[in-house]
């Protein structure tokens, strides 16, 4: 029998609150296809409603010991680790990923809030005594004040987490709006944060579209934005957000290139490429999408593609022996399968579709299999766009420099890699590739929790990554103090520009 769908609402001040405007969205368990939940869509009243709260909890947060901050989040770390299962559990069932992987985003996440945990250290800034005669100086950094997080459907924990840590360490109180595709991860996120110690209000959650979205740029109280998502998203969020004076970092889509050289290790190389093009069901910002392949390295790698692609257990994500699980929503199989057709229509050689896969139990679920496109060229839609599923295209090249061109010619630059055994070309990619973050046989280059993750082109705007120690810079802003005490005044007015003696 089918349960009902549960109702999910948003966290204010501390407590679960139920959706007033009346409108809400599906969430669907992608293996099944049912509708499993109802997330409340805030109103603009709502919104306001939260950033109020969010607005007076600031100042007693942001007065509150960064030591004091700090074990907040120590505890928050030690709730995250007892819950780790329940959090995958909760992201397998409303995004579709295999439960490992959601289990391997949990992980990542808590890496940020372990980083977090070093505030105290993070937060401290430069003296300099006796910078002139009788003056010392030093610099300082402080919260912002009221800031707000707009993530996406593919990581509804882990991005959350690059985020939330930071700021709320650095003495900022913090607005959530998750996806309303999977929006219940960010509820228990909240309760976590409550039972670590976080004072009411200065961590709220709000449930939302568009509405909810434009109400947080638009509102006066709410200091700083940060997103991820898709890059025309971003691109209105960042102009709507600075237009209103407010500090925003939006980081949009990828289109994420492994470059093959014939030297490659080539068992090394088809092993990096089926997990980083086909994990989550290539619902991922770092996914690789387009496999550069460099000389006569083209026929031995799709050769050796074909059989693996096929060979992929596809199920639902409670299968520990699954190696991909659905998509997130019938809406977005349909995209996927649109671009498939596109490339056929472009005359790109499919070799695997994976349109027609069907999972025994399973039948509405929103599941495809692999697919593979081999001789894909740049004018192509499914070479210039990003797919966002489990499509991988194959794009030939002469050489080298070839290669580097087409990763250098693309719009989006946000990951990248490139697997060879000769050092020299590894070193020349890294140097010259315009791509925020670069692999050397590792397929997703995502930086650990100490260092900071961000694209390049129109895969980021604004000027800082997120978490570490650009999260840092991000969610602060710094204090110039320059201070003499009166036995070292020089009497009368001075009406010359300062200079140091």
């Amino acid at each position: 029998m089918t349960s009902p769908p549960v109702s999910i609402g948003h966290f204010i001040q501390g407590q679960p609150v139920a959706g007033t405007s009346g409108h809400t969205s599906e969430v669907f368990n992608p293996a099944t296809g049912q509708v499993t939940g109802l997330v409340a869509l805030a109103s603009v009243s709502e919104v306001d409603r939260a950033v109020a709260a969010a607005r007076a909890a600031f100042p007693g947060w942001a007065a509150t010991s960064p030591l004091r901050r700090a074990r907040v989040m120590f505890k928050f770390k030690e709730l995250i680790e007892k819950h780790h299962d329940q959090l995958a559990a909760l992201i397998t069932a409303e995004h579709g990923k295999v439960f490992t992987d959601a289990h391997g985003e949990v992980t990542r996440g808590l890496e940020v809030v372990e980083y977090a945990c070093g505030i105290p250290e993070l937060l401290k800034g430069e003296y300099t005594e006796q910078m002139a005669t009788g003056v010392d100086g030093w610099t300082m950094r402080q919260p912002l004040g009221v800031c707000a997080g707009i993530t996406p459907f593919n990581f509804p924990v882990m991005v959350p987490l690059w985020m939330l840590p930071m700021a709320l360490a650095c003495g900022n109180s913090f607005i959530l709006k998750p996806s309303e595709r999977d929006a219940s991860p960010s509820l228990l996120l909240a309760r976590l944060l409550r039972e670590a110690g976080l004072p009411d209000g200065v961590f709220n959650v709000i449930q939302g579209d568009k509405t909810a979205v434009d109400a947080l740029l638009r509102h006066a109280d709410v200091d700083a934005i940060s997103f991820v998502g898709s890059t025309p998203v971003a691109q209105y969020i960042y102009s709507t957000g600075t237009a209103q004076g407010k500090r925003v970092q939006a980081l949009g889509g990828a289109k994420n290139h492994m470059v093959v050289m014939p030297d490659a290790d080539l068992d090394q190389t088809v092993d990096a490429l089926m997990g980083a093009a086909y994990g989550s069901a290539g619902e991922r910002c770092m996914a690789i999408s387009v496999a550069v392949a460099v000389g006569n390295v083209a026929d031995r790698l799709v050769e050796a593609l074909v059989p693996r692609v096929r060979a992929l257990k596809v199920t639902e994500g409670m299968d520990l022996t699954a190696e991909m699980g659905p998509v997130v929503t019938a809406a977005h199989r349909a995209r996927v399968v649109g671009y498939i057709d596109a490339g056929i229509a472009a005359g790109a050689d499919l070799r695997v579709d994976g349109r027609h896969i069907k999972v025994p139990g399973h039948e509405a679920g929103f599941f495809l299999g692999g697919s593979l496109f081999d001789r894909v060229t740049p004018d192509m839609t499914i070479y210039r766009e990003e797919i966002f599923g489990p499509v991988l295209c194959v794009v030939r090249v002469p050489d080298f420099v070839s290669a580097l061109k087409l990763v250098n010619d693309h719009e989006f630059g946000n990951g990248t890699a490139i697997f060879t055994r000769d050092g020299g070309t590894a070193r020349e990619y890294v140097s010259r590739v315009r791509v925020g973050m670069v692999g050397v046989n590792v397929p997703i280059p995502v930086p650990m929790a100490f260092h900071s993750f961000g694209g390049w082109k129109r895969s980021l705007f604004g000027d800082h990554h997120a978490h570490g120690p650009e999260g840092v810079r991000f969610y602060t802003r710094q204090k110039a103090v320059t201070q003499r005490w009166p036995a070292s005044i020089e009497a009368g007015a001075q009406f010359a520009m300062p200079t140091h003696k």
